[in-house]
């Protein structure tokens, strides 16, 4: 599992018995299941296929509507370029990651590093998007009048650039710890994951398990809960329309997305992490498979966040909608994609820069 400390689809299997490291070896007496092993076989293949072609093909869309028209973006479709942009390079490490799942990390120790480093960077980077995100809608509704001054393109990509920087220095760890090595569950077998420097690579393991806990999950659901709270409190106040309901609509939409995409995941995580501190008693071999189906599944479900992206903040407005029509006309398929797209008919709710009206996009 890639953000799994990056040893699930990347290894397969959980934890190193590297010299110095905690003998973490009783998971390797426990012999793998049929069901998880028909997890790695068919369910994560074929989940993770879905998403890399959803996600590539809606990303891709978003980003090159937003290209197409780069030095005129509003704010917060500055944010959606560089969220686009972090979705797909995480997508990027998808098909090694599916290759190792089925004949192990054959790709050798340079990419073993650069595909951990791009997983984390681009998972790190895309989550403080979000709560970029709906910082900005909280900005630019609840407080429209003071912050049109702080609200401005240049603010805004010295921000991105930022947490581009940030994201990296939180990720490069990740560059040096990694190698690939023969699995100690399958010596033919080779795997990418924390081998180097023993009980340092450990530590950095579980340090990676807390930034994926506060900074993936926990303060962006909570910016996200509290600014798109706000928004919905504001628009009731000061709106009585339909255009409102589905503003309102679409800020509880976006949240509870997000929630129920990576929640079960943290939990899963946070259980494993505290049996493999030792905080709790060893549960045995069906104790064990059960957790790391857990880990697997909820994994998966997690990843298919950044295939709904596109869809929750950009294809849902009708403005973005009548671009990407405009763009399929000048290839040739205006006809076939109009229906599926439903632009043309009545305009569709959403929050402008401004303020005082909705348009989904910038939901």
């Amino acid at each position: 599992m890639l953000l799994q400390d990056l040893d699930g689809l990347f290894s397969g299997l959980d934890n190193s018995t590297e010299e110095g490291a905690p003998d973490c070896s009783v998971e390797f007496t426990c012999p793998e299941e049929p069901g998880l092993r028909a997890i790695h076989a068919v369910f994560q293949p074929v989940v993770y296929s879905l998403v890399l072609l959803l996600g590539v093909t809606g990303n891709g869309l978003m980003l090159t509507v937003l290209l197409r028209r780069r030095r005129l973006l509003r704010i917060t479709e500055i944010y959606l370029l560089h969220l686009a942009l972090a979705d797909l390079l995480l997508l990027a490490t998808f098909p090694l990651a599916l290759a190792q799942l089925s004949v192990g990390w054959v790709f050798g120790e340079l990419l073993c590093k650069l595909m951990g480093l791009l997983n984390r960077l681009n998972l790190l980077c895309g989550s403080l998007l979000l709560a970029c995100i709906g910082f900005d809608r909280y900005l630019a509704i609840v407080h429209a009048i003071p912050s049109m001054q702080s609200r401005r393109p240049r603010t805004v990509h010295l921000t991105c650039l930022s947490l581009w920087l940030l994201c990296l220095a939180l990720s490069a760890p990740n560059a040096l710890f990694l190698t690939v090595k023969s699995h100690p569950a399958d010596p033919s077998r080779l795997s990418c994951f924390f081998y180097h420097y023993g009980i340092h690579s450990h530590n950095w393991l579980l340090t990676n398990r807390l930034l994926t806990h506060v900074l993936c999950f926990v303060l962006p659901l909570v910016v996200m809960t509290y600014c798109y709270s706000a928004v919905v409190a504001t628009l009731c106040r000061i709106q009585r329309s339909q255009q409102k309901r589905r503003a309102v609509r679409l800020a509880l939409l976006v949240t509870a997305v997000f929630c129920l995409c990576w929640l079960p995941y943290n939990l899963a995580m946070l259980v494993d992490t505290i049996v493999t501190l030792g905080l709790t008693a060893h549960q045995g071999c069906a104790a064990s498979t059960r957790l790391k189906q857990a880990l697997a599944v909820t994994e998966s479900l997690g990843f298919s966040h950044s295939c709904l992206n596109p869809f929750l903040y950009a294809f849902v407005g009708v403005h973005f909608r009548q671009e990407l029509l405009e763009m399929f006309s000048r290839w040739g398929c205006r006809r076939c994609c109009q229906p599926l797209l439903g632009a043309g008919g009545p305009a569709r709710s959403s929050v402008s820069t401004a303020g005082t009206t909705c348009s989904s996009v910038h939901i």
